[in-house]
């Protein structure tokens, strides 16, 4: 295996085979975060780090309002490329950086797979609650942090190199998740920790070795001043 990319320049590179790359960890989080998220139509939605537009496509056609956020040009470049992909206002931006939008700008602030990359969680989880309306939902989805125990972070097959490569990552807690969330005057309305089972390592054999161990943290937090 080899050293760690930077972050961006790992999802630039990875951005060519992301979406067939038989991941079990997004095949585990992308139904749960759409169950959390719930009924999309009619409202705003904030995706933020939208990589090749998993979420933000499918919401834009259940009727919501989306706008998608990342900072790796090449995970954009396959978001844009794909059909319906003029349903969502696309944008470059650094999630290390104040979001550029309103307050209160969106009903639903989703967060998939993104938390491992952030180096100040209470900075993002701030901005997350601002840009939440009062009355919104902020679903946010985690490699979970039990999986460093076996030392997984992102990581991907280099299509050039056919090396395995790690994504740079950083180690956070759950523990730092809820200062996090309590410093930003967020409640928790639901957290769960899920595993892979059977029919998933038979679907995706790459989620064997983690049978039984948490692999995803799901979170949903709420402004407390609702």
């Amino acid at each position: 295996m080899s050293s760690p990319l930077p972050t961006r320049d790992g999802y630039d590179r990875w951005a060519e085979i992301y979406d067939d790359d038989g991941n079990p960890l997004v095949a585990l989080e992308e139904p749960l975060t759409r169950h959390h998220l719930g009924k999309v139509a009619g409202l705003r939605v904030l995706d933020a780090g939208c990589g090749t537009g998993r979420h933000a496509l499918p919401l834009a056609r259940a009727g919501a309002s989306v706008s998608a956020v990342d900072f790796s040009e090449g995970m954009l470049a396959r978001a844009r490329a794909k059909p319906d992909a003029d349903r969502v206002t696309w944008l470059v931006h650094d999630l290390s950086r104040p979001l550029p939008f309103a307050d209160a700008a969106f009903d639903r602030v989703l967060g998939a797979l993104v938390l491992d990359h952030i180096a100040d969680p209470p900075a993002f989880f701030g901005e997350l609650a601002r840009v939440c309306d009062p009355r919104g939902r902020i679903v946010l989805a985690a490699m979970h942090p039990a999986m460093l125990l076996k030392s997984v972070q992102a990581r991907f097959t280099d299509p050039a190199t056919g090396i395995k490569t790690p994504i740079q990552s950083v180690p956070n807690q759950i523990s730092g998740f809820v200062m996090a969330a309590e410093r930003a005057n967020l409640r928790f309305a639901h957290m769960s920790e899920h595993a892979p089972d059977a029919s998933l390592a038979e679907r995706l054999p790459r989620a064997h070795p983690y049978l039984g161990w948490p692999m995803l943290l799901v979170m949903v937090l709420e402004p407390c001043d609702r």
